[in-house]
């Protein structure tokens, strides 16, 4: 008698159930890995506020258009040069063209996008009508100073904010 041979299995060809399992649970880990890439760059970068206290900020909205209303009427023009050295130089003239002395000017510089790296200062009267001050040097970037000028303790009478650009 002759042993029986038994035929071997054939594994079959083409696309069977656990390719599909492969390819939809590496898709699906594909998409898990970019969304935790993503909030993590989310998270670690933006603070997620528009304006410190905004709130406080909408009550007070039509108190600051007037202020705003009373320093276009004042008419002082201003000349503010920052360098990438961290020198702050404002020039304030009113509309005759006079030199705007006695003020307290404040100033806040940083980066737009967070307020890890805002730095205060206080700019002093160095000749009538020319507030100066002194900051660490700058890196390239974009960067944002607002001033402030006060005339009494209380109330901002001149206020001025632009965005700044610094080359590497």
């Amino acid at each position: 008698m002759s042993p029986t041979v038994l035929p071997t299995p054939r594994r079959p060809h083409g696309l069977q159930g656990r390719h599909v399992l492969r390819a939809f649970l590496g898709f699906f880990a594909a998409i898990f890995v970019m969304n935790g890439a993503l909030i993590y760059a989310a998270i670690t970068t933006s603070s997620g506020l528009v304006a410190n206290e905004p709130y406080r900020k909408g009550l007070h909205y039509n108190e600051r258009i007037a202020a705003d209303e009373r320093q276009a009427r004042l008419g002082w023009t201003d000349k503010l040069d920052v360098t990438q050295h961290g020198g702050i130089a404002l020039v304030l003239t009113d509309s005759s063209g006079q030199p705007v002395s006695g003020l307290k000017v404040e100033a806040v510089l940083g980066r737009p996008a967070t307020y890890r790296q805002d730095v205060r200062v206080a700019l002093r009267e160095v000749a009538p009508g020319r507030y100066e001050a002194q900051t660490p040097p700058l890196r390239a970037g974009s960067w944002l100073i607002a001033l402030e000028a006060l005339a009494n303790a209380e109330d901002p009478v001149y206020r001025k904010k632009r965005r700044l650009w610094f080359s590497p």
